[in-house]
């Protein structure tokens, strides 16, 4: 969520910086702050809580200026939204550092510097990775070689820009789970945790990699890898194609979105997982001690968002074995409610704005201790500046980005990998979750962009399965446990865009009624992976085939099913079952696209729908 700016010209880049924190206020933030070297080779620092606007204010009433900075806005992990805490933070007057991202072994680290005479002025981590490279800098003279040095000792995800009056020719950076871009222009170089921050300045850009560390200046750069060797990253030039608002190479901005999917869920891992398990202040820095409190979650949401909560059921009360209810925001706002003692109110939404979540979340936050109310809110949203986000305790940002089509494609995948990080941090709280399986699925996280791409790359495939829906009126879509909202979800993308009218049920129940719909015309989609329920939903099928019923199953890869007559199974890539829901919507999605293709509808913008529904 937070941002960074940074710049080294041969002119005054004050401006630069700021307009460039403006291009990343949609992630979200607290305060902000920049900080300059000045002709005098003095460090000079401006910060601000609230929104750029102030920090702009500040700087027009308190001019600074210069050729070499760094600028950031902050969402507060470690320490409450203040002037203190905001970045740019310093060790003595020569010395500046922003960070994004996390500082597992802070507190370590934090004594072992207090021992050494440093004094803190501030509740962040970041304050600790300032102050370790100043002291590195006592053995290890050269800036670069002493931030080479330093990061060796930092657990946890950060992007780190840095800044030295003493060495006024350059601009370092570091990235370790958390993204960082370099822009390259003409005499000067500039550094983001995002291009879109870069491109008042320059369109060409050249991408850190995992465990990179640059040195910036005027006339070049210079990239280190993870192991300490010289490397070149490709410099791109960003075009008009590669704007969130064009479809590029894609027919229509519901493909592309699809196949963003590995990316945008990349971008929300970054920075929110440690070595072995999630890191919890991501949420904020009062999360832990409030998630420890909570013994009950309540989720409300609408559409796509209430599936993707509906599966976060299955895993706070499985994984996290806290229990956990939801509902339609729609429904929940106008009914008498019993509130459950230390219950953790979650909203969900895409765009923040929904009418009836909005009126949920504030119907919950009107209810006072005395009237039986929520330990606190949480919101999961993409968008930061949104009133959800802005009347949330806590938030966590999901970064699928502009989103033009109507039917949720990457929204509702990162918004159930954000849901994943919180129950996982809620069950890591709890002592409810095995370390030994926390760590089994941050692993498994960190390659699921890989398993989307998998699934993704059956994509013709898919498309041919999705002509057999092209003379079909009605769809059944099943699956078991928490593949069921997953069919849900499923059914609903079916009829947002192409139009066939779709249901979906728990698979068991398919013999208390919705059997009696099944013949050959009633294409029937299921999803198998490989769990526990495998048998009972192969049982399930055979009722299905009994009836004349076509069935189009995307099984994993390890379940056994086979093609057969009037059985058309799609093999899927093993994942770890609890994240399966995430890897099956994938080829459902695909499948709505085609058929909707073959129908001719109007896929982006299907009829009666909108895309942000901010009216009841």
């Amino acid at each position: 969520m937070c941002g960074i700016v940074g710049a080294v010209a041969e002119r005054n880049i004050t401006a630069v910086l700021v307009e460039g924190l403006k291009r990343l206020e949609y992630r979200g933030y607290d305060s902000a702050g920049v900080a300059l070297l000045n002709e005098q080779g003095e460090l000079q620092r401006s910060r601000r809580v609230g929104k750029v606007a102030e920090l702009q204010n500040a700087l027009s009433e308190q001019p600074l200026a210069g050729r070499l900075g760094i600028a950031h806005t902050r969402w507060a992990t470690h320490g409450a939204p203040s002037e203190r805490n905001a970045h740019p933070h310093f060790s003595g007057s020569d010395l500046a550092v922003v960070h994004n991202g996390i500082i597992e072994n802070h507190e370590q680290l934090r004594a072992q510097l207090k021992d050494l005479g440093y004094v803190f002025s501030s509740d962040t981590d970041t304050e600790v990775i300032v102050h370790l490279l100043d002291h590195t800098l006592k053995s290890q003279p050269d800036l670069t070689a002493a931030l080479k040095e330093a990061v060796k000792q930092l657990h946890g995800a950060y992007g780190l820009a840095v800044i030295s009056a003493k060495q006024p020719d350059r601009l370092l950076a570091a990235r370790s789970g958390s993204p960082l871009v370099i822009g390259l222009g003409l005499g000067e170089n500039f550094l983001a945790s995002d291009q879109l921050a870069l491109r008042q300045v320059t369109d060409r850009f050249m991408y850190l990699e995992e465990g990179d560390i640059a040195e910036i200046r005027r006339d070049g750069v210079q990239i280190w890898d993870v192991d300490g060797k010289p490397v070149q990253r490709e410099s791109v030039q960003y075009h008009d194609g590669a704007e969130a608002a064009d479809k590029g190479e894609f027919r229509h901005f519901m493909l592309k979105e699809i196949h963003e999917q590995p990316k945008v869920v990349q971008r929300t891992l970054e920075g929110r997982l440690g070595t072995n398990q999630v890191l919890v202040q991501a949420f904020g820095p009062q999360a832990a001690e409030l998630f420890a409190r909570v013994k009950n979650v309540q989720i409300v949401a609408c559409g796509t968002s209430y599936h993707a909560g509906m599966v976060a059921r299955y895993w706070l009360e499985e994984l996290a074995a806290i229990p956990c209810q939801i509902e339609v925001a729609s429904e929940f706002r106008y009914r008498k409610v019993v509130v459950q003692p230390d219950t953790l109110f979650i909203s969900i939404s895409q765009s923040g704005e929904t009418a009836d979540t909005l009126a949920a979340l504030r119907n919950a936050k009107a209810l006072s201790p005395e009237q039986g109310g929520y330990l606190a809110s949480l919101a999961i949203c993409n968008v930061g500046i949104s009133s959800l986000v802005r009347e949330s305790d806590l938030c966590l940002l999901t970064q699928a980005g502009p989103e033009i089509g109507v039917a949720s494609t990457k929204a509702f995948t990162t918004q159930l990998v954000a849901l994943m990080l919180l129950t996982l941090s809620i069950g890591q709280v709890h002592g409810s979750l095995a370390p030994q399986l926390e760590a089994e699925l941050v692993d498994e996280l960190r390659r699921l962009p890989t398993r989307l791409g998998e699934a993704l790359a059956m994509d013709t495939v898919v498309e041919k399965i999705a002509e057999l829906f092209a003379d079909k009126h009605h769809a059944l879509f099943l699956g078991r446990g928490a593949q069921y909202p997953v069919a849900m979800e499923g059914a609903l993308k079916l009829k947002e865009i192409s139009y066939i009218h779709a249901e979906a049920y728990p698979a068991g129940e398919l013999k208390h009624g919705p059997l009696a719909l099944v013949d050959s015309d009633m294409p029937v989609v299921t999803v198998a992976p490989n769990n526990e329920l495998l048998e009972k939903l192969k049982s399930n099928l055979q009722e299905v085939r009994a009836r004349g019923g076509e069935l189009i199953v995307f099984a994993d890869q390890q379940a056994g099913m086979r093609n057969g007559e009037g059985t058309h199974v799609v093999n899927m890539p093993h994942i770890h079952d609890a994240l399966a829901p995430i890897l099956y919507t994938i080829p459902l999605q695909l499948l709505s696209y085609y058929v909707a293709v073959l129908k001719g509808t109007d896929v982006d913008q299907p009829r009666n729908l909108a895309k942000s529904v901010t009216v009841e």
